[in-house]
């Protein structure tokens, strides 16, 4: 019985360590003296047609700096048609982009009037998207959030790399701002920072990123899927469906693109776990790519399917872990100990600390750990309870 424990204590261990360790270093190896795609489209080449697909809910904030950054986009006018849908906003949203319009011939505002949640929207704009320019592989769509704002070339970085016919998905590379010690951005910008890292890597070792972020990332029309109803996590969804059809993903770090972090750990919870309940649907809708024995299997089982279960990982490890250690062996003792002060005690500590004003990253990083991985589980159950709707509030920011 003991070793049934120990196989438990020492898979859960090695589950969470070959995702957050070994993984990134086989991907580092892997990618080891690979070039970028070199088949690009220079400035004096015939361009695609590009569609800018984004949903809105209650942008005031930023949807005029939104527009602006969209608006002074480097790239053919004639070449360029923004499709922006509004899923029934009820604040100043839509009276701003109605004035937007008014000023641009190649900006379609859609204002819905059901709340419907963003798939739904995408689903609409990408539809009248197809009608007006073709489901074609020489139409390119623009996938983008109200709040992240790109740089006037990141339009072209990304279309660029659409010259090589293997190539479907290209994702931009994400810069963080409005970091603060205090609270949690400063851990977001050095997780979003490592994913970008990561992706990037994929895309050199494999040709296949697993999942862009989805404020920003470009894919062909003929590769694009419609989102099924109440689906939480939509650019997931659509870079799978496309690698089903067949063809690569990769980053392009010169796309740079920029948006404000949370800061918050409790609204950040919130999100993290709606976006687990997401990541089971997916998880439950792919899990045939799993069994191909190839890179996509590989990667995916590795960066993405091994960190959804990590809070399985976690649990097993600590009971197994305190069975162990009753049976009187030392190691698993010290080890038992370990886990309970990282898991427990220094969390707590930083929730006194926090509220003492003193922020000590190495506490703060734990915790946050610690707490998101909490959100998982929650997001777990909540996919297993059924996910009732996909509607959302865009969060706060720096």
């Amino acid at each position: 019985m003991l070793l049934f424990f120990k196989i438990l204590f020492w898979g859960s261990v090695l589950g969470l360590f070959h995702s957050y360790v070994l993984y990134p270093l086989i991907l580092k190896i892997k990618a080891s003296g690979k070039k970028q795609n070199e088949v690009c489209f220079s400035r004096t080449d015939e361009l695609p047609t590009v569609s800018v697909i984004m949903s809105v809910y209650n942008e005031e904030g930023v949807i005029k700096e939104k527009m602006e950054s969209l608006l002074a986009l480097d790239y053919p006018k004639d070449k360029l048609v923004i499709y922006i849908g509004s899923d029934c906003s009820d604040d100043q949203t839509n009276a701003i982009l109605e004035n937007y319009q008014s000023k641009n011939s190649h900006l379609h505002f859609h204002p819905f009037k059901d709340r419907r949640g963003k798939p739904g929207v995408v689903n609409d704009l990408a539809t009248i998207a197809f009608k007006e320019r073709g489901k074609t592989r020489e139409h390119i769509l623009l996938m983008t959030d109200a709040s992240v704002m790109l740089q006037m070339e990141t339009l072209f970085e990304l279309v660029k790399h659409f010259k090589n016919e293997e190539i479907m998905i290209v994702d931009s590379n994400m810069v963080n701002i409005g970091m603060k010690a205090e609270g949690i951005s400063m851990l977001e910008n050095q997780y979003i920072s490592s994913e970008v890292g990561l992706k990037n890597l994929e895309g050199l070792a494999f040709g296949k990123m697993i999942g862009p972020f989805g404020g920003c990332y470009t894919i062909r029309a003929s590769h694009f899927s419609m989102i099924p109803d109440k689906f939480l996590v939509d650019d997931f969804y659509i870079t799978m469906r496309a690698f089903e059809i067949g063809g690569n993903a990769i980053n392009e770090m010169k796309a740079i693109c920029f948006e404000s972090l949370p800061d918050d750990m409790g609204e950040e919870y919130r999100r993290k776990s709606r976006i687990s309940a997401g990541n089971f649907q997916n998880l439950m809708t792919f899990r045939h790519l799993l069994y191909k024995g190839n890179n996509l299997s590989f990667a995916f089982f590795s960066h993405k399917v091994l960190r959804w279960l990590g809070p399985f990982f976690i649990i097993f490890a600590s009971i197994s872990g305190l069975i162990l250690s009753l049976s009187g062996n030392i190691l698993y003792q010290y080890l038992f100990i370990l886990m309970i002060i990282g898991g427990i005690g220094v969390p707590f500590l930083d929730f006194i600390f926090k509220k003492l004003n003193i922020n000590i990253i190495g506490f703060r990083a734990i915790r946050y750990f610690v707490v998101m991985n909490i959100a998982l589980l929650e997001g777990f159950f909540k996919f297993i309870k059924g996910v009732k709707n996909n509607v959302w509030q865009p969060p706060k920011r720096n």
